[in-house]
């Protein structure tokens, strides 16, 4: 039998914060490894069959504590699932987008949001394509707050086609903002959550950010712009090809989208095949988000992993 391992912790601040409350941490760490956990003073000795992965998995969270980060039950369950895939969650779980007007840091909570958010940073045009629930459109938007504030750009557009159950606009009340609303609702929470109410009213009033649906993109170059579209697996590929050949100068461009909830009329999406025709363009990536990076409740992943099991019974 191997030796138990040991972990020094540096001093008794970080020692509680990397416990938890009554050692709820390490209890997880426990429930997920065949190992037993003892804490003396400063140490935590490690003993058991999976002692090297389960120290690994403690030292990791002690390096998030020593960045500023901080640690729950969620964040010890999920850098379980990142040591598990060879993972580093002290890598992924610092990389902060944005902090809200709340003071609240924007941060992407697995290894497929932070490859998420460095191709945003890193490409003029990148398409984000995974299940509900992995943060594609809130991570858009929060990096388009970022570059607002760091004013690579200055403005943000958000777009989203008008297609849902087989409605169009002009079924619904009111007049055009009225009616693309319910479509762009998510994107205009996502935003609200970032800049505020008061903030965020001002920038619509100055038209520093602007909302419109697909349809009305038509004809228009757009510079000096950090542009998402959201639910584009609902676009055309006639609209999408129209969409992409809006970007200008100076402008990035975040496309979204989950290729198992088509609403498109004749089930034919801009996205189908996009990756085959755009692939190795260089400035474009695609980046494909799974059940794993879901960051909802864990029956949400666990609902995206059986509907994928089943498709063709569907």
């Amino acid at each position: 039998m191997n030796p138990p391992l040991k972990i020094e912790v540096p001093d008794n601040g970080l020692m509680a914060s990397l416990l938890g409350q009554r050692d709820e941490n390490l209890r997880v760490i426990e429930d997920s490894y065949n190992v037993a956990i003892h804490v003396r003073g400063n140490e935590i000795t490690v003993d058991g069959q999976d002692a090297p992965a389960a120290t690994d998995v403690i030292g990791e969270l002690l390096e998030l504590l020593q960045q500023g980060g901080s640690i729950e039950s969620s964040v010890v369950k999920r850098s379980i699932d990142m040591i598990g895939r060879n993972e580093r969650p002290s890598k992924v779980l610092t990389d902060r987008v944005l902090t809200t007007y709340r003071g609240k840091p924007v941060k992407p909570k697995t290894a497929g949001q932070k490859h998420y958010v460095d191709a945003i940073r890193n490409n003029l045009v990148t398409f984000g394509i995974g299940p509900a629930g992995t943060g594609k459109s809130w991570l858009a938007v929060a990096s388009a707050v970022a570059a607002l504030q760091d004013k690579q750009v200055e403005r943000i557009l958000l777009t989203r086609p008008a297609v849902e159950a087989g409605e169009r606009l002009g079924y619904l009340p009111g007049d055009l903002m009225d009616k693309v609303d319910p479509y762009l609702r998510p994107l205009y929470d996502a935003l609200h959550d970032m800049v505020g109410a008061d903030q965020m009213s001002r920038l619509f009033e100055r038209n520093v950010v602007e909302v419109a649906p697909l349809a009305f993109m038509r004809g228009r170059t757009l510079n000096d712009s950090f542009i998402i579209l959201d639910e584009a697996q609902n676009t055309t590929p006639q609209q999408m090809m129209m969409f992409l050949t809006r970007i200008g100068f100076n402008s990035r461009a975040v496309i979204t989208g989950d290729t198992t909830q088509v609403d498109v009329s004749g089930g034919k999406s801009g996205l189908d095949g996009l990756e085959r025709v755009l692939g190795g363009i260089d400035g474009l990536d695609f980046v494909r988000l799974t059940s794993s990076d879901v960051v909802r409740h864990r029956i949400v992943q666990d609902i995206v992993d059986a509907y994928a099991r089943n498709k063709n019974q569907l």
